[in-house]
């Protein structure tokens, strides 16, 4: 009897409060029913809504993951056996990553981008949340330590989480021009002169190779051009690497441009990420890192790079960079990595050609030859937004309304039917405007 009294006891309280909660949160909670409604993030939106249509002949050009020719993710064989060897490690853990992160790892990244013969003794580098949390926390580090007000210029156009992430990291966003839509091809003259222009000290964001979404890189004469401005106006250097490898097939000359930097004395800073060219996307797995002067100057910038990491996420994931460390350190799973890399990068620039070709056998005139001279993930066709709608509204071919169209979706299954939607769209009409 005395339980089933407590029992009941217990029940009223709980009841009494129930009817409580509601009045004397009322006010607290308040605040809540003002907040808007945020914006769909535009991608992920466009990818929601692939994924709602019912149209059996439906096509994802849009995201840029990869798909091999089924249309299906690839896990490369390379990963798969690191984490084979990972399961079977008997000494390993799951202990907390230090902040800075996984030193082996980062000490064999940074080598992946930088050479194998980088003088590590200058490098400052840090474990990153893939290359948006290394944005993230270069933003940071430029806006702590150059004076207020410094601005960061970024690419018209670029990978729109640019814009935000800089923004609210605290620096200054402005764009400098990249791309010439009249020509489908590389403004390196507009460049030239908004670089020139921008207040000298300024942070550069530049795409290391296979530039989002344009696939458009300068050569390396150009390269070389940029590298002796930025050195005049003493503007700061901050790569965004996201496809070495991925890019051409060949990590070392899809870092070309970084090196070039290194070599001629910047003090750049790198956004690295392994999302694309590892396949490991949801593993969220990257570098931050800064060339400095010296050792010493080495440690300073490291104990800095901690401190703003402790707060924002305090240490990151240890299991994607523990597949890129299990591949790197071992010569026969990096010699395969390498060739199953190369496979993902013909793959894309085999889907460059024959789109080209499929456009022409549909009755295309237009001169598509932009589309096989750029690289990386993304061809970035010259349609503008309307003629991205109808692909998507009369075809349901999902697309971002940029014209970008990621080569990664397309295999022989389905690219003559692109083909076609594409040139039905674009018949009669410029593919070469100034319209963004």
């Amino acid at each position: 009897m005395p339980r089933l009294l407590l029992s009941l006891a217990a029940l009223h309280a709980a009841a009494a409060f129930s009817a409580a909660a509601p009045a004397s949160t009322a006010g607290a909670s308040t605040f809540l029913s003002e907040i808007p409604l945020g914006p769909p993030d535009a991608i992920l939106g466009i990818a929601e809504a692939f994924k709602s249509c019912d149209d059996p002949k439906k096509v994802n050009v849009c995201v840029g993951a990869y798909r091999d020719e089924s249309g299906r993710p690839w896990v490369l064989p390379s990963v798969k056996e690191a984490e084979r060897r990972m399961i079977d490690d008997g000494d390993a853990n799951k202990e907390y990553a230090p902040i800075a992160g996984d030193a082996a790892y980062v000490n064999l990244a940074l080598k992946f981008a930088y050479g194998a013969d980088a003088d590590m003794g200058r490098i400052a580098g840090v474990q990153s949340l893939s290359g948006t949390g290394a944005c993230r926390v270069g933003g940071k580090f430029f806006a702590n330590f150059l004076p207020e007000g410094t601005r960061i210029y970024i690419p018209t156009p670029t990978w729109g989480n640019h814009i935000a992430i800089f923004r609210e990291a605290g620096l200054d966003v402005q764009r400098y021009r990249y791309y010439d839509r009249s020509t489908n091809g590389l403004d390196y003259d507009g460049m030239m002169e908004d670089l020139k222009d921008a207040p000298e000290g300024s942070v550069i964001l530049l795409h290391a190779c296979a530039h989002n979404p344009t696939g458009c890189d300068p050569s390396l004469e150009q390269w070389r051009g940029v590298s002796d401005l930025i050195r005049e106006k003493s503007h700061h250097v901050f790569f965004d690497s996201a496809y070495q490898g991925f890019a051409s097939g060949d990590a070392e000359k899809d870092a070309s441009a970084l090196r070039l930097f290194v070599d001629e004395g910047h003090n750049v800073a790198l956004a690295q990420s392994f999302a694309k060219n590892f396949g490991l996307y949801g593993e969220r797995t990257g570098t931050f890192s800064v060339v400095t002067s010296s050792p010493e100057e080495r440690e300073r910038i490291m104990s800095q790079l901690k401190l703003i990491i402790r707060p924002m996420y305090s240490s990151p994931p240890i299991h994607g960079s523990s597949i890129v460390r299990t591949v790197l350190s071992d010569d026969g799973l990096t010699s395969q990595y390498y060739d199953e890399c190369a496979t993902m990068a013909d793959r894309i620039q085999s889907m460059r050609a024959m789109l080209v070709t499929k456009l022409g056998e549909a009755g295309s005139t237009h001169d598509w030859s932009h589309i096989t001279s750029q690289i990386g993930m993304f061809a970035f066709t010259g349609m503008d937004s309307d003629m991205c709608d109808r692909l998507t509204d009369e075809y349901s071919i999902f697309l971002t309304k940029d014209g970008r169209v990621s080569l990664a979706g397309l295999n022989d299954g389905n690219i003559e039917y692109v083909a076609g939607a594409i040139h039905a769209v674009t018949d009669g009409k410029s593919i070469t405007s100034d319209s963004s």
